[in-house]
């Protein structure tokens, strides 16, 4: 298979990059590894794989840690890792400093507002790229009519050549 210019012509890869935004965005913990997040996503850790490549092909939202092993939302990144998630509750830092399990502290997620922002920005990537698609398909098509329109010229010019 030739490999997409823009990985959100991939079929199904809108719905894929809106369902890892949303499940990323309020987990508890902001990053997995890809089987958490594969089974947190679409309910089945073998598809690990999948969604790694949607990760990776998608930097505009996703980045893997220094290993490569574990996923995360970049917007959520941004936030400081001081949210308790057995209590469910943003903690001070002093609290995060003392805290005897940082496990089991990570960032907040993201609010509502957060999260519409990043599925609306998703959904105009993906419609850009139908868009320029479809122009790259009729600039194409335009070549293509130009260059059969020309095969009789050069077919003449060539018989003419050869006979003159």
């Amino acid at each position: 298979m030739a490999k997409l210019a823009n990985a959100y012509l991939k079929q199904n890869r809108l719905s894929d990059v809106l369902s890892a935004i949303q499940a990323m965005a309020i987990y508890k913990f902001y990053k997995l590894d890809f089987a958490g997040w594969s089974d947190r996503i679409s309910g089945d850790s073998e598809k690990a794989d999948h969604w790694r490549s949607v990760f990776e092909e998608h930097p505009e939202f996703f980045r893997l840690d220094s290993s490569r092993q574990k996923a995360s939302l970049v917007l959520r990144r941004q936030k400081p890792k001081r949210f308790d998630v057995d209590k469910q509750a943003i903690i001070s830092s002093a609290e995060f400093y003392a805290h005897p399990q940082k496990d089991r502290v990570s960032r907040a997620p993201l609010q509502e507002n957060e999260v519409m922002v990043l599925l609306s920005t998703a959904i105009s990537l993906h419609e850009r790229a139908l868009s320029q698609s479809a122009h790259n398909r009729w600039i194409v098509e335009q070549i293509r009519i130009s260059i059969m329109g020309l095969v009789p010229i050069i077919t003449f010019l060539a018989g003419v050549y050869l006979v003159g």
